[in-house]
């Protein structure tokens, strides 16, 4: 008789053992998981920071081209009512 009580502790032990384990294993998968999703996001959020940066460095270049070209035209138009004093046909 106590060979059975003590074979049935034994095996809730175990069992109890083997439910720690699996809450364990589950436990390291659930965080590797979090930690993947965690460096792709990074990975992520460093791409569009890198594109918002070449895209700001880009939309500043067309913003001095476009200020040359308006200093350029209105240079241009400002000498054009001279031209008409000196015609001479």
């Amino acid at each position: 008789m106590l060979k059975l009580i003590n074979t049935k502790i034994l095996l809730a032990i175990l069992a109890a053992l083997t439910a720690i384990g699996g809450v364990v294993a589950y436990q390291r998968h659930e965080t590797e998981r979090a930690a993947a999703a965690a460096a792709k996001a990074a990975a992520i959020l460093e791409q569009q920071q890198r594109d918002a940066e070449e895209q700001r460095r880009r939309d500043e270049a067309f913003r001095q081209q476009v200020e040359q070209n308006k200093k350029r035209h209105n240079s241009a138009a400002a000498k054009e009512g001279k031209t008409w004093k000196t015609y001479l046909p």
